[in-house]
């Protein structure tokens, strides 16, 4: 984007120095690039005329006064000086607090160039922040539109503005146009250094916008480019093409005691014509909560058992990991296929032989935790690998496990929907499968909110659904009070002994989290699977991979503390029968802003896609795609939820630039290499180079 002398230290801006040097500095603010990039948050328009008259209906005045009189209020060193103005429409107060000295500077008589933003009170139209500069025909800061930058530390708009001048001044002729000169001139784009120029100073609001749409729209295109080029280098990858008749996930299907959901039957014939074909599958597989992409997976293990390869399905918990093998083999074994389990907690002596038979080919899919990508585990045919809530790995983890296969088919599965706009930039090199409709017969779970001290109405119904032989769930935030808690956060641990003593001594309660040792975890989730524990006390441990059928009732107490997606999913760990189910949301009386908003949304959608859409709005990408890393998506211009227009444009254009010259990206662009630089490499940026 720039040339290389735009990496100069900022502490070498005339103007700046060491006096503004740190403040820059918190801001990040470190180079002349980066002043550049340093992108206003507003504009003052000083260029067309605004009376005192426009009040009430606009605040933002400029106008030519005249001052017609001083005045005092307060006394001693409280005084403050009122400067009374006027215009052709009207009559204005300037309230300068801290600004005595102004009576000296603004005389009565002279005209002043005025820009500030008035309000009717005491009365009187008054302004506390303004600006004004002595009448002339040639003003130095009237008469135009100028930026207002976002202040740190002893920094003023003035020196910030100093400082953009000068270095624009200086480096402009060093930025060039990267973008292909055929989009150039289809969007009839002004070119990047009038766009730059236009971004800080504009002429006018019109050249702002049409200098903003540039770049963003230029980061985006790169952004684009990079994640379709690795798409293009997938589909490049060439291996043995399969012949798979498919009978094996036919008779698995027949032996299911209900029918697969049109979604899964079409995501299963995606998979299937991708592991057909003579390119390695790498796609993303979204399903919601319930949604059945689990069973989908291993439907789809049988069409690699049935070609003579392994798989290997990670699962980030040894909880979750277990259920899935507990499932797969009621499912799998009775045709045949040979299953393991694998985790850190198997013994040595258990160890040994399942590595050598799994290395010999005598197991077609292992189930397992993290422990299937450490260095002894050796495959003699892995040609699938299926990863389970794929955020919750790391990417080395992931990287690790796939090399020890040949270009093995991929799956990726997440339970917590991504938004469309997720999905185009981070996972744009993956294909992408659905999962929306749900098995037939679950009924949409009924959701309540109830405010702190109300808690009796909850346990009244909860105990309703515990007297009809059902079982529920109780989640907290923390795990013990602590000793710097605040008293009046629940915790698992105190809420256990209540719920157990207090509320509920007739029916068996259990307490699980984190901190409890993984063979008590399974021990426990077992007996409640089983329907001998009624009661489970929490914490957000069981978000992910718990089914239980009869458990009908799922309460979170201080639910603002919980984001949306985790709410999503416990909710979900309920209404996972025929039977009717319930979530009470428990909230404290202080709620932020953004707890409301969580709240409401999960009264208002019952689907995850819609809930990650609210999602991304109330969070921002970097959280919501579980990528959290300093950097994520660090876009100066454009942003991915209110610029979904020229995304779309700019991926529709990145695939076209793609096919009609593969070579584009051979060649050193400086757009591109800062847009990877100011976004990390995602993890699956890491995947594929892995």
């Amino acid at each position: 984007m720039f040339a290389d002398e735009l990496k100069f230290p900022a502490i070498d801006i005339k103007g700046i120095g060491s006096s503004y040097a740190k403040s820059l500095a918190k801001a990040g603010i470190l180079t002349v690039a980066d002043i550049i990039r340093y992108i206003p948050r507003s504009y003052e328009n000083r260029k067309d005329s605004v009376p005192l008259s426009s009040v009430p209906n606009r605040r933002e005045v400029n106008t030519v006064v005249e001052v017609i009189a001083h005045d005092f209020v307060g006394y001693g060193k409280k005084k403050t000086l009122k400067i009374f103005v006027r215009d052709a429409t009207a009559t204005g107060v300037l309230v300068c607090f801290g600004r005595n000295f102004l009576k000296d500077k603004m005389p009565v008589g002279k005209r002043f160039y005025l820009y500030g933003h008035f309000d009717f009170r005491y009365g009187e139209l008054q302004s506390t922040q303004f600006d004004t500069e002595a009448y002339s025909d040639t003003p130095r800061n009237f008469g135009l539109i100028l930026p207002v930058y976002p202040l740190s530390g002893n920094l003023k708009q003035n020196v910030l503005r100093k400082a953009v001048k000068a270095v624009l001044n200086t480096y402009l002729p060093s930025i060039d146009d990267q973008l292909p000169a055929d989009l150039m001139r289809k969007y009839n784009f002004p070119s990047r250094k009038d766009a730059v120029n236009a971004v800080h100073f504009p002429g006018s609001i019109e050249e702002r916008e049409k200098a903003l749409r540039l770049l963003k729209y230029e980061e985006l295109f790169f952004l684009q480019l990079s994640a379709v080029r690795r798409a293009f280098k997938y589909k490049k990858e060439k291996r043995e093409v399969r012949d798979i008749p498919g009978g094996l996930m036919e008779k698995a299907v027949l032996a299911l005691p209900f029918t697969l959901t049109p979604d899964q039957i079409l995501v299963l014939k995606e998979i299937k014509n991708d592991m057909e074909s003579g390119s390695p599958m790498y796609r993303l597989l979204q399903g919601d909560v319930g949604s059945g992409k689990t069973l989908v997976a291993f439907l789809a293990a049988l069409f690699i058992t049935e070609a003579g390869g392994q798989s290997a399905f990670m699962a980030p918990t040894e909880l979750l990991a277990r259920q899935h093998a507990e499932n797969a083999a009621r499912l799998l074994e009775p045709l045949g296929v040979r299953l393991a389990f694998l985790s850190g907690n198997i013994k040595s002596k258990q160890r040994g032989p399942l590595l050598k038979a799994l290395e010999k080919g005598e197991i077609d899919l292992i189930i397992g935790t993290h422990a299937l990508f450490t260095s002894d585990v050796a495959f003699k045919k892995l040609e699938f690998v299926i990863v389970d809530e794929q955020h919750k790995f790391g990417v080395l983890q992931r990287i690790s496990l796939f090399n020890k296969g040949e270009k093995p088919d991929v799956l990726l599965m997440t339970a917590t929907p991504i938004p469309r706009t997720i999905t185009m930039t981070i996972f744009a090199d993956l294909d992408v499968s659905v999962i929306k409709t749900v098995p037939a017969g679950r009924k949409p779970v009924i959701t309540h909110l109830s405010r702190m001290g109300n808690e009796e109405k909850v346990y009244r119904a909860v105990g309703n659904e515990l007297k009809k032989g059902h079982q529920a769930y109780f989640v907290y935030p923390r795990i013990s009070s602590g000793s710097t808690a605040q008293e009046s956060l629940k915790d698992a641990e105190r809420m256990f002994r209540y719920l157990k003593n207090e509320i509920f001594p007739e029916y068996r309660t259990a307490l699980i989290h984190s901190k409890i040792p993984d063979t008590e975890k399974i021990e426990i989730m077992d007996s409640f699977s089983r329907g001998e524990i009624k009661i489970l006390a929490a914490t957000s441990v069981v978000e992910v991979g718990v089914d239980v059928r009869n458990a009908t009732c799922m309460v979170i107490e201080h639910a603002e503390r919980f984001g949306l997606s985790a709410l999503h999913q416990l909710r979900g760990r309920v209404g996972r029968g025929t039977e009717q189910a319930y979530a009470f949301l428990i909230y404290s009386e202080n709620l932020s802003d953004s707890g409301k908003e969580r709240l409401k949304v999960m009264m208002q959608y019952s689907d995850g896609f819609s809930i990650s859409e609210e999602d991304l709005k109330i969070r921002g990408p970097g959280q919501l795609a579980g990528t959290r890393q300093s950097g994520f998506l660090k876009l100066n211009f454009a942003d991915i939820i209110r610029d979904t227009d020229i995304l779309h444009l700019a991926r529709k254009d990145a695939l076209s630039v793609l096919k009609t010259d593969p070579g584009f990206l051979s060649a050193d662009n400086g757009v591109l290499r800062e847009v990877l630089e100011r976004c990390p490499p995602f993890e699956d940026d890491l995947l594929s180079s892995g």
